[in-house]
């Protein structure tokens, strides 16, 4: 199934895309995506509705995030191999485990606001985990029993707040927007082998991001299980796990990072595709 939530920010309701890319209302079936409607039994219920029986949404609706009622965005810091090496990182020995701020999260297609004061506004597309039921201290064969589906995210990153500025990483990774999410959850029974998935990321026509999820140092049994003996995860909790090459702190020669005005297009294989304009702070 394609789970998503569509509307004005903060006025989404959920949503089921059926096979012709009909959006289906889920409104009264479930309240949100979110809580005991992640859960095996809930996603068990929604797939045996016939998506014909709901009302189609008419138009071309906004997409907010897939999931709601989440208390943790989590990210998985340099966990390709690949990325590493053009940073020039050594390879982690342990998942490296940073947060965003809620605030971060937002629709696969919002703008992306560049921070007041921003001059190193960065990109990155990442295969999210989306849970679905509450996992503490689990193993990595239980991992994925706690594991809802799997969704597009874009870990926007401010370098100069991340690496210059002193403290921990969240400063460069929480700015309002910067995690945008979706435009849908994927359930995992369409995913059967999420470290083997295609990925992309393109800015303004141009292809800055061609990798996959091959390269994943920490794949996503493992993270689910080494977070959740630090974080109790809780269903609607997102995990960005890590980026491929290309993003604009490694560019060769010298660094590319992103201004007002542009767009970026992202993607990976089975899981949709995302549109953001960036655009400047007011206020």
């Amino acid at each position: 199934m394609k789970l998503l939530r569509y509307g004005p920010p903060g006025q989404e309701k959920p949503g089921m895309l059926d096979a012709s890319g009909t959006i289906r209302d889920l409104s009264g079936i479930v309240p949100d995506l979110a809580g005991e409607a992640l859960s095996a039994d809930g996603l068990s219920k929604l797939a045996g509705i016939d998506p014909a029986t709901l009302p189609a949404v008419p138009g071309n609706p906004r997409l907010g995030p897939p999931v709601t009622g989440m208390k943790n965005l989590i990210c998985i810091g340099l966990n390709y191999a690949d990325h590493a090496a053009e940073t020039g990182a050594p390879v982690p020995k342990e998942p490296i485990v940073f947060l965003k701020s809620l605030g971060a999260l937002s629709g696969p297609n919002d703008d992306v606001i560049i921070p007041k004061g921003s001059v190193k506004s960065d990109w990155e597309v990442e295969l999210c985990i989306i849970i679905g039921s509450r996992a503490k201290c689990v193993t990595e064969e239980q991992a994925l029993d706690h594991v809802a589906g799997y969704a597009v995210g874009n870990d926007v990153s401010e370098r100069e707040w991340q690496i210059e500025r002193g403290g921990a990483w969240d400063k460069g990774k929480g700015c309002d927007t910067f995690g945008p999410v979706g435009p849908w959850l994927v359930t995992k029974d369409e995913v059967p082998d999420p470290q083997n998935l295609s990925m992309f990321l393109d800015v303004d026509g141009k292809r800055m991001q061609d990798g996959s999820t091959r390269t994943m140092i920490f794949g996503v049994k493992t993270i689910v299980s080494y977070v959740s003996g630090m974080i109790t995860l809780h269903p609607g909790d997102v995990i960005f796990t890590g980026t491929p090459p290309g993003v604009g702190l490694g560019q060769k020669p010298s660094p590319v990072f992103l201004k007002a005005g542009q767009t970026m297009k992202l993607g990976i294989e089975g899981l949709g595709e995302q549109t953001q304009r960036t655009v400047a702070y007011e206020g």
